[in-house]
């Protein structure tokens, strides 16, 4: 009669406490130590000898998890191999491993650079530092919560996302966890859930922090006085008043510097339609000099070839000038309250400028043919206030 197997179930095993050996079948067996500590082992006879090999941890090595790694182990010793053998063929990796792997295959996923960055610097050390060197299998809730406890109030929006992510991370390395169905220990819903409070009752609605208008002209100043291209690349910024990812991933083609224009596809776009934008005196003095030195079709290019300039660059430059308290993104905050305060141009013509959607499609058809000249004017007006020059006589001839 073969022998019976899955003598367990979730239940002894959880409640398991006296030191020694319990058995579920099939060489799978439970080990309690005598300070309460359990894991997993297969057991079974080669050349007459009795062998025993670790199979992990419990909890972080489920009871499903461990009849799975006993079921292998029962298949290699069928077949006269040696199930040590077997693991260390398979060694399952760390996290950290795991992120790398995970990156690496949705390369061509992220809408831009930054995105990948972002994912990169989220799954580090930064946040992650408790689990990059776990193995999925060895992850469990208390871990994952470990990570998230100290961000989830103060930067939820974060801290959501890290979740998520983390998730997903996991999710790509079921085999080797061998989860089944929830087990994820960073999944949401049935399970962090129950722990969490959700993120819309934290009312952590946080915009880019901005430097005040006010303190631009002297920062521009210092700005411009730093070598490299990731202050030219903030520069640019301040006076076309785009986005980093527009900014960082920017190529020659989409310039014509001859007529001072600038036409951003698209894709690289939040409202997925192109923009131009008009070029400042000071912004193409600025691309002109780049323009002389290139090396490949990147205003920006990266240390990697073909590559753009990392997502972060600019953050960390903010913080290297001691301004990390302040966002690039920010900078359009700052020139948007300096058009409303300090100028009397249109409300729609600083809109426009940031790529802000204003009225409906008659409206926006109808000024699309005067709005290129208006948004040029303003944006030579906060050039100059950028510069440290009087604005008032442009903004009265202008407004």
């Amino acid at each position: 009669m073969a022998r019976a197997i899955h003598k367990l179930n979730d239940a002894k095993v959880k409640a398991a406490n006296k030191a020694g050996r319990l058995s579920d079948g099939g060489g799978l067996y439970l080990r309690v130590s005598q300070s309460g500590s359990k894991s997993w082992s297969y057991m079974w006879n080669q050349s007459g000898n009795r062998s025993e090999y670790g199979l992990g941890p419990y909890p972080a090595v489920s009871l499903s998890l461990a009849r799975s790694k006993a079921f292998d182990c029962r298949e290699a010793v069928a077949r006269g191999e040696n199930p040590k053998s077997l693991f260390e063929k398979t060694a399952e990796k760390t996290f950290a491993e795991c992120v790398r792997d995970f990156l690496e295959k949705n390369e061509k996923a992220w809408a831009n650079a930054k995105h990948r960055d972002q994912w990169e610097m989220t799954l580090g050390p930064t946040y992650c530092s408790k689990i990059l060197k776990k193995r999925p299998s060895e992850i469990t809730k208390a871990d994952v919560l470990a990570v998230l406890n100290p961000i989830w109030a103060t930067k939820t929006e974060t801290a959501t996302r890290l979740r998520g992510r983390i998730e997903r991370v996991l999710n790509a390395n079921k085999p080797e966890a061998g989860w089944q169905g929830g087990d994820n220990p960073a999944a949401w819903r049935g399970n962090l859930d129950a722990i969490l409070p959700k993120p819309s009752r934290l009312k952590d609605v946080k915009h880019h922090a901005a430097m005040p208008y006010k303190d631009v002209p002297a920062f521009v100043t210092t700005l411009s006085e730093r070598p490299g291209l990731s202050a030219r690349a903030l520069e640019l910024l301040v006076y076309t008043c785009c986005r980093s990812g527009e900014v960082l991933n920017a190529q020659w083609p989409e310039f014509d510097l001859e007529q001072r224009l600038w036409t951003i596809p698209k894709e690289r776009m939040k409202m997925k339609v192109p923009h131009v934008v008009p070029l400042t005196v000071p912004a193409l003095e600025l691309l002109q000099d780049l323009h002389n030195k290139r090396r490949d079709e990147w205003v920006f290019p990266g240390n990697k070839r073909n590559k753009p300039l990392s997502g972060m660059v600019l953050e960390m430059l903010l913080r290297r000038m001691n301004h990390g308290q302040f966002t690039p993104h920010g900078f359009r905050s700052s020139f948007r309250d300096w058009a409303g305060d300090e100028t009397e141009f249109a409300r729609e013509v600083a809109e426009g400028c940031l790529a802000h959607k204003v009225g409906d499609a008659t409206e926006n058809a109808y000024r699309r043919s005067t709005a290129l000249k208006k948004r040029r004017n303003l944006l030579n007006a906060w050039a100059n206030y950028c510069a440290g020059r009087t604005v008032d006589n442009v903004v009265k001839a202008f407004g």
